[in-house]
């Protein structure tokens, strides 16, 4: 077999994109503005809410959240310790302090038994993480929620008309995903998108904050408080300062800089026009690989089901009963052979930040012993049927020269 070279995770990209973004340009307005509003609106109207609000990136949607939220200093914030920086560093960001729950014994996802003991009068949010496009368990992370739901201290008006722990999706990897006919986003309180590269449905850079409607909160309320916070506190937008005679504006708190722009929009009003094909091929890819490795000592996903399906972002396995050593040793391999591997993920308390800040990997057992022998394969929309042959014979090949097999 020839060799390939099959880089990790390229972007899926087409001239239909080119020619929006051309349009983008040429139409004279290309920071936030028509573009960026219809992308919102198509947003809401694939997921099922009423309102998304588009930002920079992922990260921003939740530290934004946060701050809608009103979560601050003297605050929780349970996340798992299995996750990438984002999904924790936004809660420093605010002044919160994170609460790290490890995983459940050969999970991925959080300890939804140990959840409820690490509900205090302090904790104001929980962000799961639908790695790997996987929606969560909610429906545990809820029963936890309302077993310590007399301890939920409310300190603004949105936190009283919830009157319990309010739950925001770390859903970077998800979009898409759908879990007993509802999508994500409209499963958690708050959902935060990716739009990232790497990301199934990619702006370049990009991410969204969209939510459920709360009984006595105007979903419109929200939005603008999005839009203040992303928009440096001003009380305008320049699609709106720019009309006839409308310069004047308010500055109503020091805020950030973190919208959208109608360029990056304008790649993703396409990338949805596509998606649904895109999604289509992942899965199909996804199906290959358990096929090809159902005799092999590997642990897979599960990314379909009568009650749910992924966004099919990431392959995640597991190779089991191998150390640390030797998943290195299989990804080098698979490099040589020109396949692009990765590692989701290395758990937090095993980084510089996260361990300078206290906190010990050795607490984390079961997340430990997901990373160790976890390996990611490519696995994207522009992968061709004999790109997917060459990944599942470069990798039975790299267990059998590792001594896997």
């Amino acid at each position: 077999m020839d060799k390939r070279n099959i880089p990790f995770s390229p972007p899926d990209m087409s001239i239909l994109e080119v020619e929006e973004v051309k349009d983008a340009i040429l139409s004279g307005w290309i920071t936030t503005g028509p573009r960026t509003k219809e992308f919102e609106k198509r947003i809401s109207q694939y997921v099922g809410t009423n309102k998304t609000v588009c930002l920079n990136s992922a990260t921003a949607a939740m530290e934004l959240t946060l701050h809608v939220l009103g979560v601050g200093p003297g605050d929780e914030v349970i996340v798992p310790a299995y996750t990438y920086t984002a999904s924790c560093s936004v809660i420093y960001h605010v002044g919160a302090t994170p609460v790290m729950i490890d995983c459940a014994k050969d999970s991925f996802e959080m300890d939804y038994d140990r959840l409820a003991d690490l509900i205090t009068e302090k904790t104001k949010v929980i962000i799961p993480v639908d790695i790997a496009g996987i929606v969560c368990n909610y429906e545990k992370i809820y029963e936890a929620i309302e077993s310590k739901k007399h301890l939920f201290k409310p300190s603004n008006d949105i936190q009283k008309a919830f009157n319990r722990v309010i739950v925001m999706a770390d859903c970077a990897h998800g979009f898409g995903a759908i879990q007993n006919g509802l999508h994500a986003g409209v499963i958690a309180d708050f959902t935060c998108y990716s739009f990232h590269a790497v990301k199934n449905l990619t702006t370049a850079e990009g991410g969204a904050a969209t939510w459920k409607s709360i009984e006595g909160i105007d979903d419109e309320d929200i939005y603008k408080q999005y839009q203040l916070l992303s928009l440096h506190g001003q009380t305008k937008d320049a699609l709106h300062k720019n009309q006839l005679g409308a310069w004047e504006y308010d500055i109503v708190s020091p805020a950030y800089k973190c919208n959208m722009t109608d360029i990056m929009a304008a790649i993703g009003l396409v990338q949805l026009d596509r998606y649904e094909d895109m999604l289509k091929w992942r899965h199909e890819i996804i199906e290959r690989y358990n096929e090809a490795f159902k005799d092999l000592p590997v642990t897979v996903l599960n990314h379909k089901g009568e009650t749910h399906r992924s966004s099919g972002h990431l392959f995640l396995l597991r190779v089991n009963g191998i150390d640390e050593t030797k998943r290195n040793e299989i990804i080098i391999k698979m490099a040589e052979k020109g396949v692009a591997c990765n590692v989701h993920y290395k758990p937090l308390p095993m980084m510089s930040a996260y361990k300078n800040l206290g906190f010990d990997i050795k607490d984390y057992p079961n997340a430990y012993a997901q990373y160790i022998n976890e390996i990611t394969l490519p696995l994207y929309s522009k992968l061709t049927n004999e790109d997917v042959d060459y990944i599942i014979q470069c990798f039975r090949d790299s267990l059998e020269e590792c001594g896997c097999c």
